[in-house]
Formats: structure tokens, C-alpha cells, sequence
């Protein structure tokens, strides 16, 4: 499905841009019956009039989800975050003798600016960047839109941007804050200040949740429904949570994980072997499956089959690094990883999605954002003296403890001890989520530690420049006012 709009970068005519435009919102609009349950208008669209009806409106900004949501967990795109940032961490192992080189070169943190470009997290995210700030330009000038409808869908378009934005500066350090459709001045920007563009998030989250519905809506924006795959004001929150614990903002991070732990007509943990079933009460925001006879792109990829990993489709498993750190007796291990015997060795690997079967019924769907990641947030700000202080750090710990059927922490009260406690408990309950694990490394100083000593198991060689992914070479050409990460 073609994006609403070339990348920001292209220098192709308007008429072009226009074609993909039409051509997305009538694919998103017949494809995504639950998302968009509307019919196409009678009269003709173009890209002048897309944001001025509803039910086009609404399946423009229902697009920025769709790509994310279609990508293929090997090749690439947003969704396959799961995977490659766990393979540059210690998350992830590969097989011997995989064929598929961007698997090889992510793992041995072999990046270079020539074959990073699949995945090439650096063009999707500034592709849905581009719609988003279309969107918010054409929203905010519309005048026949229903007001509800119009003002969830500017809240959405700004927490996507800040979504995306996250992403970027975690994924790459500084880069160009692009905030507006003009391509002649976006395609000369130069790199942002990691803080500038937080700055920006920070902003574009509080009016997202001002915005926001505090209720997942149904197709038409209007009614309540129980599919939470359509962002809410506490989607919003959440990552604004996740936001000011990484600028170590801790009493902010406090006060926003705690609205949503508070939340318990909405939001509760739920047991172990139902985290990632769709719609359950431990979801913040989820994707609903595009790609016709799957569930879920990661269940497709890391369940492997009876004969094992293999060179091509399932070429990953769980490391000695994650299996390891599993205490005696956790049930994550039990219930979210599985085993597989090959040529007499065992393979651990990811078992949080459970079903891989071609055309079952959907029961599952990728989740972005959970509950648990919010106690955890809170753990960390409280053991950094916000709110309630230690104890409150330590009881927010054991209740993810306690869950995986663990004893509640006993272990030493000082500040060192609970915060290692409580990234060790990231570790084992957020494993192949979204890069949690890469970012934990970074913005703990640990990834030096880490990565120098797991990278030459892997067969390369670290150096700690490549904590950030390089941008591609063809990215380079287009803008010469673009410079390259350190290293590369």
C-alpha cells in the first residue's frame, strides 16, 4: 500500500504525490473494515478535500497504523522493532549460516551506511512523519469535519509524530526536527539537538492527551467499543510516562504512569498467558493485523517450528543472556518462551504471541503499549525519589514480581540495588517488545559493559559510536546538510 505521501526528501511533482495519496486513502478505506468501517464517499477525492469528510479524514490518519502494522518482521518497517534492535542487544541469537544479511549485519553491530537500508528505520518513520504533519496542517484548516471527529484526529496525528520522534532520537542521537510539509526547506535541515526534539515530543504529547479520547472509539470516532487499536489519551500518556523517565524527569514520570495505574476501569494486569490477546484489560494500545491470514508478525517469525531455527524464516531465538537471567521459578519463562530440540541442542525462544497457524481465527494482537511497562516506570521514579519514595518503588516491583509468580522483592533498600532490580525485572518481562531493551542500555550507561563483552560472542566487534544506528548513505545524497553518526 503506497504512502499518502512521497517522503519528505522527494523531489518529485505535486501530481505524483497526489496519486499516492488517492490511491492510499481508497486502499486504507476498502481494506480496513474494522478500523474504518465507513463507506467511501460519492464524491470524487483529492488531495484538497481528503481532510474535509469524515470518513476520508479518518482513513488517512487510520493509514499512519496500516503501515505500521503491515510490516514483515524480517524485511523491515516500524513494527520490526521487536526484532532487530534485540538482535544488536543482547536479546537475541541468530543461526548459523542465516542468509538474510541485515539480520547478520544488525546482530554483529556490523552497521555500515550501505547496508543499513533494510530495515531502514530512518525512511518509515519520516514517511509517517510527513503524513502526520500533513495532516495537522489540513485538520487544523478544516471546517466541515464533525468537531469530535476532527479533534481526535489532530490528537492522533500529533502523538504519532511524537511516537515516530521517540524512535529517532533513540534509534540515531540527533536528528531534523521536520514539522512542516514544505519539502524545499525539509530537504536541507540539518540534525536537531536530541533535547530540542524531546522538547517537541513533550509537546505534542500534552496536546495529544487534551485532544484524545478517553475512551478507545469505534470506526466512526464517535462511539465507545472495546478494540483498543486506536490511540487514547492514555496512549499518550503512557509514552509521555516512558519520555520523562529517559530525560529522568522523575516526579513527571511519577505522575503519568500513576493516572494510568490508577485507571482501573480501564487498565488492570491480567495473567501472564493473556498479556497479548487482543483487547485485554492490560493493553494501552495495540495493532490490529493487516496482512490477511496472520495474527501477528512476531508469532510468525520467533515461534519456531518442530524442525528448529532455520537460514530463512525463523533465523532467531532467545539468548543465553535473557534465559539466564531468569530466576527459579518465573513463570515469564514458563509461559512466554518455548523450547525446541535440534540435532540434540535446545533452542529457548520467544513465546509471548502464540499463534503462528495461516488463517486461524484472530486472537492476538501486537501490543505497543502495557500496563506492566507503567508499574515499571514507576518503580524507577519512585526509586529516584518521587512520589511514595522506596517503598513505593519497591511495592510497584513486586507487584510485576508477584505476577510472574515470584516472591515480592527482599533483597537490599538501597537506591543501587532497587534500581538494578528493577531494570534486571525490564530485562525478563519486556524482552522483544519494541526495543526496550537496547534503549535500557543506553540510558543506563551500561551498554559499553554489555555490548563489549557480548558483541565478540556474536562474531563482532564492538565500539561503543554504534550504540547509534548509522543513516543511509542514499539519505546522505539527498540532503548534503546531513551529516553522519560518529563511527561510520
Amino acid at each position: 500500500m503506497p504512502f499518502l505521501f512521497e517522503y519528505i526528501w522527494c523531489t518529485m511533482g505535486k501530481k505524483l504525490i497526489q496519486i499516492s495519496f488517492l490511491s492510499t486513502i481508497l486502499l486504507t478505506i476498502q481494506s480496513c473494515k474494522k478500523l474504518v468501517d465507513v463507506n467511501p464517499p460519492s464524491s470524487s477525492i483529492n488531495s484538497g478535500n481528503v481532510y474535509q469528510n469524515d470518513a476520508t479524514a479518518i482513513a488517512a490518519i487510520t493509514n499512519l497504523y496500516v503501515n505500521i502494522s503491515k510490516s514483515d518482521l524480517i524485511s523491515g518497517g516500524i513494527s520490526s522493532l521487536s526484532l532487530f534492535p534485540g538482535l544488536s542487544a543482547d536479546e537475541l541469537a541468530l543461526y548459523p549460516g542465516a542468509t538474510i544479511n541485515s539480520v547478520q549485519y544488525y546482530y554483529q553491530n556490523s552497521l555500515t551506511s550501505n547496508n543499513v537500508n533494510n530495515p531502514d528505520y530512518w525512511s518509515s518513520f519520516y514517511k509517517e512523519i510527513s503524513v502526520a504533519n500533513s495532516a495537522i496542517e489540513a485538520l487544523t484548516a478544516s471546517s466541515s469535519l464533525t468537531s469530535a471527529v476532527k479533534q481526535q484526529l489532530i490528537g492522533e496525528a500529533k502523538f504519532i509524530r511524537a511516537f515516530c520522534y521517540f524512535y529517532l532520537v533513540n534509534l540515531y542521537g540527533d536528528v531534523p526536527l521536520v514539522l512542516t510539509t514544505d519539502y524545499k526547506v525539509n530537504s536541507t535541515l540539518v540534525r536537531t539537538s536530541k533535547d530540542e526534539v524531546y522538547k517537541q515530543i513533550i509537546t505534542d504529547l500534552k496536546e495529544a492527551k487534551n485532544l484524545l479520547s478517553i475512551n478507545f472509539l469505534d470506526a466512526s470516532l464517535i462511539n465507545a467499543t472495546n478494540e483498543r487499536v486506536r490511540p487514547t489519551k492514555w496512549a499518550a500518556t503512557a509514552l509521555l510516562a516512558r519520555i520523562y523517565l529517559y530525560l529522568k524527569q522523575w516526579p513527571e514520570a511519577e505522575t503519568e504512569a500513576s493516572s494510568i495505574i490508577d485507571n482501573n476501569a480501564l487498565f488492570d494486569t491480567v495473567s501472564l498467558a493473556n498479556v497479548f490477546l487482543k483487547n485485554n484489560k492490560e493493553a494501552i494500545w495495540q495493532l490490529q493485523p493487516v496482512n490477511a491470514g496472520w495474527n501477528t508478525e512476531d508469532a510468525k517469525v520467533f515461534l519456531l517450528p518442530a524442525s528448529g531455527p532455520d537460514q530463512g524464516g525463523h533465523p532467531v531465538y532467545l539468548s543465553s543472556q535473557v534465559i539466564n537471567n531468569f530466576e527459579i521459578g518465573d513463570q515469564r519463562k514458563a509461559i512466554w518462551v518455548d523450547t525446541v530440540i535440534q540435532s540434540g541442542k535446545k533452542y529457548y525462544y520467544p513465546a509471548k504471541y502464540k499463534n503462528a497457524n495461516y488463517n486461524d481465527p484472530v486472537t492476538e494482537y501486537q501490543t505497543v503499549f502495557r500496563l506492566s511497562e507503567q508499574y515499571l516506570i514507576r518503580a524507577e521514579a519512585r526509586a529516584n525519589g518521587a512520589g511514595t519514595g522506596m517503598s513505593g518503588a519497591i511495592a510497584d516491583l513486586s507487584r510485576i514480581r508477584i505476577r510472574a509468580g515470584l516472591s515480592i522483592y527482599n533483597g537490599s533498600v538501597s537506591q543501587e540495588a532497587v534500581i538494578n532490580a528493577i531494570q534486571h525485572e525490564r530485562q525478563v518481562e519486556l524482552f522483544t517488545e519494541w526495543g526496550h531493551r537496547w534503549f535500557d542500555l543506553k540510558r543506563s550507561g551500561k551498554i559499553d559493559e554489555v555490548m563489549s563483552i557480548v558483541t565478540p560472542i556474536k562474531g563482532g566487534k564492538w565500539d561503543v559510536n554504534w550504540q547509534w544506528y548509522p543513516i543511509s548513505s542514499k539519505e546522505l545524497l539527498l540532503n548534503p546538510n546531513l551529516k553522519q553518526n560518529t563511527g561510520y
